[in-house]
């Protein structure tokens, strides 16, 4: 199998679903059609942190994707509770068989982190898996006002493949 590309981004505009696309072109998975998965990384993968996934095929492919999303629009940063920074994160530990990926988003960085640390404890637990290895990756933003801001981190399987 191909190797798993791990790559965040953050994207800022003027529609919740423009500032998803932006903080995906921010990690370069923009021109794909997105297949969310369950969290399992198969024994025979690598993982690999990327600033930005290299071409993976042609633009409107499908991909397989594990992904973390956080958004928050002008609604929200009027509030008097309104997040001062926007966090999603992505865990994945490996060993000698198949692994896990544990996504999590909120608006503080040290707790997303633990909560990627409980999720994948848990997981690992909950399959009797030995996973020695374990890497996260964390992508933040201070929300821009009336705006949507968003923060991605992907795990792209492999590559793409045709959807028609």
């Amino acid at each position: 199998m191909a190797s798993i590309h791990v790559a965040g981004g953050v994207g800022v505009a003027p529609t919740e679903m423009a500032a998803y696309d932006a903080a995906l072109a921010d990690a370069n998975l923009h021109d794909y059609n997105l297949v969310t998965v369950s969290s399992v990384v198969p024994a025979d993968a690598t993982v690999e942190r990327v600033e930005h996934a290299p071409d993976l095929g042609p633009a409107g492919n499908r991909l397989t994707v594990v992904q973390s999303k956080r958004v928050v629009g002008p609604d929200e940063l009027d509030a008097d509770d309104a997040p001062a920074e926007i966090v999603a994160g992505l865990g994945w530990t490996t060993g000698p068989g198949p692994g896990l990926f544990y996504e999590v988003s909120g608006t503080d960085p040290e707790a997303v982190r633990k909560r990627i640390h409980e999720g994948l404890d848990a997981g690992g637990e909950l399959r009797d898996w030995e996973l020695p290895d374990r890497e996260l990756h964390l992508e933040s933003a201070v929300p821009v006002a009336d705006a949507h801001t968003c923060v991605v981190v992907l795990a792209a399987y492999g590559h793409s493949d045709p959807i028609v």
